[in-house]
């Protein structure tokens, strides 16, 4: 997933920069809302992360302005407002989930898991394709009932796909939901990871059509 963070304390932010760039997912930090603006202008996310108290305006205003322009991508709320009366703001204004400071890292990304299921219209964390048995909560997969190892990148390019079965994806698709603004991506970086996950989970796993794009092979 492609995941914007809106969060102004540098300590937090790098924190859980660093959780979700290790889950092999792709970050774009900003510390402000107008920054958060332009950002959601130029590219596609598939998840806010929404402090509420931000040097140049409160988070609600983000969110429901979003709402308003009809933008569905899901938001979840990263403060330290704890207040029930908070909780129901943030939520009535659109957000999917709710999560008080201070957090855990590891709970915040199954967080992040739990909502992108639910938008992907399959809320159960087990999905089967062909001989391959996946964890979308463990980020595991099995083959033929025996275990194979993903690096975090390999899982995130993988876990793409399944969230869009039968959906051509293009390179620079691709590269948008596992790299943020400023990473560095070699010419060849997406065909190197489809490689091995070929090698890993079997030859028909992604197919290609040439000059266009992968997508989810048939089970």
């Amino acid at each position: 997933m492609r995941i914007l963070l809106i969060e102004d304390d540098t300590v937090l932010g790098a924190a859980v920069r660093d959780q979700i760039a290790a889950d092999g997912q792709s970050v774009d930090w900003v510390m402000r809302l107008d920054a958060a603006g332009d950002a959601v202008k130029s590219a596609s996310y598939d998840l806010i992360l929404l402090d509420l108290m931000l040097p140049d305006g409160r988070g609600i205003g983000f969110l429901k302005g979003l709402r308003a322009r009809g933008d569905v991508t899901p938001v979840i709320i990263l403060t330290a407002l704890d207040q029930v009366s908070d909780r129901i703001e943030g939520l009535n204004a659109g957000a999917d989930d709710y999560l008080v400071k201070p957090f855990d890292l590891a709970e915040l990304s199954a967080r992040i898991g739990s909502v992108a299921r639910r938008y992907s219209g399959n809320p159960n964390p087990i999905v089967t394709h062909g001989p391959l048995e996946i964890d979308l909560a463990t980020r595991s997969v099995h083959r033929d009932g025996k275990p194979v190892q993903l690096t975090a990148r390999e899982w995130a390019l993988f876990e793409a796909f399944l969230a869009r079965p039968g959906q051509l994806l293009s390179k620079a698709q691709l590269e948008e939901k596992l790299y943020a603004f400023d990473a560095e991506v070699e010419s060849n970086t997406i065909e190197v990871h489809v490689s091995r996950l070929r090698k890993k989970l079997g030859a028909s796993v992604i197919e290609t059509e040439r000059g266009m794009g992968y997508r989810l092979g048939r089970p």
